[in-house]
């Protein structure tokens, strides 16, 4: 965190723009996996007195959701998003220790993974970044996740949501079942679905409870899902 002196000097000669010139900075040094521009837009975010919160979600998070799609039109390779990724969590170092407290308090506890046969994980990741960026309790299972590891961590933790995504049509297929296996078990979480291949009509004839196209709204459905 930075020092009241520190802050008074960056204060002192910053060169002030808008919030949405800030935010806009942010998300193009994460595009651009950009490190040292990402780090100084994060800290002109918090001198300029924008929500740490909401620098993540409309700066860090937006950004990476451009570069997550040009993942997926085969536009950008992995070294691009590695080096997206890097500027992305550098920026998240500095914005997360401003995070306020009630922003940061658990809404709830998620087991999150990319389905059987998938190994595509950047969306997954970004989603799990953006959840506990929100505060939720997030439980990674990783990537290739058989069904029945899903339910049983479900099962064991006692999770509020269970959050699978795929990025291919021959693996989302397993989704509704896990979501039959966890109602079959009495398993109190609530699902939410993801990835390219989704859609709400999709998730609706999945049986699931929730379904986001991209990692913000993940943040909203899963806030939604555990007032239920």
């Amino acid at each position: 965190m930075m020092s009241k002196r520190n802050i008074y000097m960056c204060a002192h000669n910053f060169d002030a723009m808008s919030k949405e010139e800030i935010l806009e900075r942010l998300a193009k040094s994460v595009i651009e996996g950009d490190v040292e521009t990402c780090k100084k837009a994060a800290n002109d975010a918090i001198v300029a007195g924008i929500d740490a919160y909401e620098a993540i979600m409309q700066g860090l998070a937006k950004g990476m959701n451009v570069v997550s799609d040009l993942y997926e039109k085969g536009e950008y390779f992995v070294p691009e998003v590695i080096c997206s990724a890097e500027a992305m969590y550098a920026g998240m170092d500095i914005l997360k220790t401003y995070l306020k407290t009630e922003k940061v308090k658990s809404p709830g506890k998620i087991v999150i993974g990319v389905v059987q046969g998938d190994i595509h994980d950047i969306g997954k990741n970004l989603v799990k970044l953006m959840l506990t960026a929100a505060g939720f309790d997030v439980i990674d299972l990783g990537r290739d996740v058989a069904p029945s590891t899903f339910v049983e961590k479900v099962v064991e933790t006692n999770a509020d949501i269970c959050a699978m995504s795929a990025l291919m049509t021959t693996s989302m297929i397993v989704m509704p079942d896990i979501i039959k296996e966890l109602k079959k078990r009495g398993a109190r979480a609530k699902t939410m679905v993801g990835g390219a291949p989704l859609s709400d009509s999709v998730a609706e004839m999945y049986g699931a409870d929730g379904y986001s196209k991209d990692a913000a709204g993940a943040v909203r459905v899963a806030m939604n899902l555990v007032k239920w």
